[in-house]
């Protein structure tokens, strides 16, 4: 077994790996960038070492900085997580050049497998099921053409990379023009490679994939379905396994070509291959591989109960027993659900800025990174935490992964976790068997006010507020009108001590996302709800998306 493996990653996956290391009696070591210098795995590990500046490119993208991180601490391996370098072929190569173990596929096996169009053609060799579609294409003239061959819809999309980034659906010529060009340059721009080709679009889809483990000699084993049908914007939100209402043959028929695909290069380690499933026909088409450790693997791991972490590194130090005595049969059911720093009101755009309330359940799996006083960066992927669920059937998961979402808290910035606890209730997903489509028919509405424009001097208030510190140097505060501030709530319905906005200056300007009933009281502000007076001294009903000007 290795003495000290370094982890080319942060965040959950680099939390995640860590304790796995030191349960085999191996000595984790960190790599941060400046903007993690405080994160939890640099706390977490022996070890850490500083790659540079916070952009990905001056530090966790740098093969140069993390090679010589892992020669300076006797690192003997790396482990790449998922993200970043994990689908390198060049850092696999120069692992190797440096006598360092990449726990991961082989530079060559990223090569034929972690591009589309190439996995497509040994995927088409093993006798997979393919949908029609082009190898890499040429310029826009091409693209057309081979669309026409191939009848729209048809989904342009990168060879390179993954995580839903350059996929576009294009039901026209005249989308595809557009489209062409970007998805091109987004390849380029992500992934070091701008190669495009086109697959006909299945409009009612589900997205199925096999978690495969190789080891390296031409032995691979299926560990079982994930369904990850739950998207948004080709990203995956939640996945489960099993799959609900796939039968048995054609589980079978997938788990076959997933590890014959696998087996014909005589894959390494962990990885993934993904399929289109055709629910109506129960047919299914091989999409694409990924050769790295996925996101979603705490779901395979809840219910197979082993940890495929530990089972790469044992692989990559010689001390994995044959895969034949490591076959598993998977037991029950798993969800999991990603929390983004992101605000679902507001097209999902990444939010930045301190966590100040951070609680998670105690009784569930939470693959996390994060805690209260965390720094969330604009330099990084806005994931905070992955939720895991584990149950006797999927019924039981559902259930349990509503209550779980009902006890996290992560204040401070905008989450989507109140649009993943409104998903996770809707009929839709409670029944399961989905298609890729379905997160399209969730209207989310927040039950929050949006501050527009803060005004001057208005604050959060309660009564009777903080009292009583004045002679160990705290102000004291509450609200400078209490007797206008109570009557508000009782017009309202609330209790005396609810929180309230106290204007002292110029009002704020407040957008709801929820109907709601306010009261007005204390002094004329002028107050105006979409351009109309409002009146003061009484309960008024709002409307959701209704915007309140004060002056």
């Amino acid at each position: 077994m290795f003495r000290r493996v370094l982890i080319a990653n942060r965040g959950a996956i680099a939390c995640r790996i860590i304790p796995t290391l030191r349960a085999l009696g191996v000595s984790p070591i960190a790599v941060y960038a400046d903007a993690d210098r405080f994160s939890r795995h640099v706390a977490m590990a022996d070890q850490a070492v500083r790659l540079g500046p916070s952009p990905a490119s001056e530090s966790y993208l740098r093969q140069d900085a993390i090679l010589e991180a892992a020669r300076a601490t006797g690192a003997e391996a790396i482990h790449p997580g998922y993200g970043f370098l994990s689908e390198n072929a060049g850092f696999a190569d120069a692992c190797d050049r440096a006598g360092i173990v990449f726990l991961g596929p082989t530079g060559d096996q990223m090569r034929a497998l972690g591009l589309k169009h190439t996995a497509r053609d040994i995927a088409r060799q093993q006798g997979a099921p393919l949908l029609v579609g082009t190898d890499l294409l040429t310029d826009e003239a091409h693209a057309l053409d081979e669309a026409e061959r191939c009848g729209y819809p048809v989904m342009l999309k990168s060879t390179a990379g993954g995580g839903g980034i350059g996929m576009r659906i294009c039901r026209t010529p005249q989308e595809l023009e557009d489209g062409f060009a970007a998805v091109m340059r987004m390849g380029a721009a992500n992934f070091g490679h701008g190669g495009v080709y086109l697959e006909r679009y299945v409009e009612k889809a589900r997205h199925i994939e096999v978690q495969i483990f190789g080891d390296g000699r031409g032995g691979v084993l299926s560990l079982g379905e994930r369904d990850c049908s739950a998207q948004r914007r080709n990203q995956k939100v939640i996945e489960e396994t099993p799959a609900p209402g796939l039968s048995d043959a054609v589980r079978r028929r997938m788990f076959a070509t997933a590890t014959q695909i696998a087996a014909a290069i005589n894959y390494r380690s962990a990885g993934t291959v993904e399929f289109l499933y055709d629910a109506d026909r129960e047919d299914f088409f091989f999409l694409e591989v990924n050769t790295r450790l996925q996101v979603e693997h705490g779901v395979t791991e809840a219910v197979t109960g082993i940890d495929l972490v530990e089972w790469m590194v044992r692989l990559g130090a010689g001390d994995l027993p044959p895969l034949e005595t490591l076959r598993v049969e998977p037991n029950g059911a798993a969800i999991q659900v990603r929390i983004y720093a992101e605000d679902p009101a507001h097209d999902f755009r990444p939010s930045t800025g301190m966590l100040t309330d951070v609680a998670f359940p105690a009784d569930v799996r939470c693959d996390t990174w994060v805690e209260a006083g965390t720094e969330i960066s604009p330099f990084y992927d806005p994931m905070l935490a992955k939720i895991i669920v584990k149950a006797d059937d999927r019924a039981e998961a559902v259930t349990r992964l509503g209550t779980a979402l009902a006890e996290v808290r992560c204040a401070g910035l905008e989450t989507n976790l109140d649009y993943l606890r409104q998903v996770v209730a809707t009929s839709a997903f409670v029944e399961g068997g989905f298609s890729t489509s379905v997160l399209k028919g969730v209207s989310y509405r927040p039950r929050a006010i949006e501050v527009v424009d803060p005004g001057v001097q208005t604050t959060v208030q309660d009564h009777p507020g903080r009292v009583g510190f004045w002679h160990v140097g705290v102000p004291p505060s509450g609200p400078m009108d209490s007797l206008a501030f109570r009557l508000a709530n009782r017009l309202v319905g609330n209790s005396d001590d609810a929180a309230a906005l106290e204007c002292t200056m110029i009002g704020p300007t407040l957008r709801f996302h929820a109907a709601t009933v306010i009261a007005l009281t204390g002094a004329d502000m002028n107050a105006r709800l979409d351009g109309r007076p409002l009146a003061r001294w009484q309960a008024m009903p709002v409307r959701a998306g209704a915007e309140l000007q004060m002056g």
